[in-house]
């Protein structure tokens, strides 16, 4: 197999991964045993706006596509979906609030639904985006309610739903008060001014000044 079919296979298999992730299921290839690319329909009028707006190339983007459709025929996900994927992966505690604000980070038209322009745009993101890229989206997902700074209650939203979420028989135990510990850290790094509110600012240098952070960024870099 050459250099190129072994990218584009990697690159579906990546989302597939993504894929599985918002629908809980695994598809068949769209590429062949031996590497060669099945044939790939999309509009171009789409394509040529998501070669715009994202990292990715037209031949990349047509695989992406295909495998999306696989995965997701009606062409879009719901946050219901998207609620029950997460339920399975954390059976042992509840997973709803923290799926409802990683729902919201991908719905980038807020329209309720994760389409694939919303699913590809983010994957570049993730995969390809500088480390800036990727922590205005981390950012974006802390930003519970999109006025640009993040506060006390939305990262105790957060930390709670984080927390709700793995459940509380994990090993070892938390102890109740880890939401508002961890709450308290990151406001104690992060909040520069002592304002009460942490903004993009002071979050990305904050994080850019973080090894632990950036190395975490850069975790997808060799991906694809």
């Amino acid at each position: 197999m050459d250099q190129r079919k072994r990218r584009y296979q990697n690159l579906l298999k990546t989302a597939r991964h993504v894929c599985s992730w918002l629908t809980g299921t695994l598809s068949t290839g769209s590429i062949t045993d031996d590497g060669e690319l099945s044939t790939v329909c999309y509009r171009p009028e789409g394509l040529d706006r998501l070669v715009e707006l994202t990292k990715f190339s037209k031949k990349e983007l047509q695989v992406l596509y295909r495998g999306f459709k696989n995965e997701c025929p009606s062409g879009v996900v719901n946050e219901e979906t998207f609620k029950n994927i997460y339920s399975q992966f954390f059976p042992q505690g509840d997973s709803s609030m923290y799926a409802h604000f990683l729902f919201e980070a991908f719905d980038t038209q807020n329209n309720g639904a994760v389409s694939f322009e919303d699913f590809v745009i983010s994957l570049s993101i993730i995969l390809r985006g500088s480390v800036t890229d990727k922590l205005n989206w981390a950012f974006n997902l802390y930003d519970l309610n999109k006025d640009g700074c993040i506060t006390r209650e939305e990262m105790t939203d957060i930390m709670h739903s984080i927390y709700d979420m793995m459940g509380k028989y994990t090993f070892p135990s938390m102890k109740d008060s880890a939401p508002k510990d961890h709450v308290d850290s990151f406001f104690q790094k992060m909040d520069k001014n002592n304002d009460g509110v942490v903004t993009i600012e002071e979050f990305l240098e904050t994080c850019q000044k973080d090894e632990n952070i950036l190395q975490s960024m850069h975790m997808f870099d060799n991906v694809i």
